[in-house]
């Protein structure tokens, strides 16, 4: 295992000295596969669009952000930006490498969020494009072109992690299949229509199953703030570290995203405008 994480460092070495002038271009594109710009952006935009899309997007974000955290603590992946000095490679291989604002993550590094998670929610946006595509264009280059770009976002979202040193290759490499696994899986089992009480359970059950597990593995002897020691102790500069990066802080966005869209389902605006969630793209 350290020779695959050595390997990743040397990677990560190739990109920011062999890339350097697409500095500015890998730190927009890692912005732009930050989960918390599903909620942001892309949810809204989806849901102008489509209402269906819009809510598939929402939907598979909270729940593949939470299974991301639930992946997390099990698997103890380490970030480059602390590794390299936790491992002693800089003495054995100095390294070339230099952190940026954005790679003091507090979280464990395996599987990478940024690549499942935008994976998995981008998934409905892609196949409702190709859905659209595919019956007004003949050209098959023309019909590939959504998937096209899905990969190729995703691919760029990849290396923008390992340029700024918050995840290996292989981490990368293991959100990028675990979200587009997922993606398929549950975009066409999203929960269009369900009583208000099914949203407010799954947000219940998103909040105490995580709690659960994570007292299981506390009550164990198993350390989960051992990656937030890390960030602290081995990040450049304080102001850096990502609070928002912390586990239990997804945890919240993740539940509340679950019961605020039964809310609005349920709420008399959404009725009134005639907006119904089994209407058809």
């Amino acid at each position: 295992m350290e020779s695959t994480l050595g390997a990743g460092i040397v990677i990560a070495e190739a990109l920011q000295n062999q890339l350097a002038w697409l500095e500015n271009v890998w730190l927009w594109i890692t912005f732009l596969g930050d989960p918390k710009i599903l909620f942001l952006f892309y949810f809204p935009a989806a849901y102008y669009a489509s209402r269906r899309v819009g809510i598939a997007v929402l939907w598979i974000s909270l729940i593949t952000e939470w299974l991301n955290l639930i992946f997390k603590w099990f698997l103890f992946g380490d970030r480059p930006f602390w590794w390299v000095h936790e491992s002693g490679y800089y003495s054995q291989a100095p390294a070339q490498v230099h952190q940026f604002p954005s790679s003091c993550e507090t979280g464990p590094g395996s599987p990478s969020g940024h690549c499942m998670i935008t994976g998995a929610a981008l998934w409905p946006i892609m196949t409702a494009l190709s859905s659209q595509v595919a019956t007004r264009a003949r050209s098959r280059w023309v019909r590939v072109m959504p998937s096209l770009a899905y990969c190729t976002f995703l691919l760029a979202v990849g290396l923008s992690r390992i340029f700024i040193l918050a995840h290996f290759p292989h981490q990368v490499l293991a959100g990028l299949i675990t979200g587009a696994v997922l993606g398929w899986l549950m975009t066409p089992r999203v929960p269009m229509e369900r009583e208000l009480s099914f949203y407010g359970l799954t947000a219940l059950a998103l909040m105490l199953g995580t709690s659960l597990i994570y007292w299981t593995l506390f009550t164990l002897g198993l350390d989960l703030s051992w990656s937030i020691s890390l960030a602290f102790k081995w990040c450049e500069r304080p102001e850096w570290i990502h609070v928002d990066s912390r586990p239990f802080a997804s945890l919240s966005r993740d539940s509340g995203a679950a019961l605020g869209l039964g809310i609005a389902l349920h709420s008399p605006c959404y009725a009134q405008a005639g907006w119904h969630p089994l209407e058809a793209l």
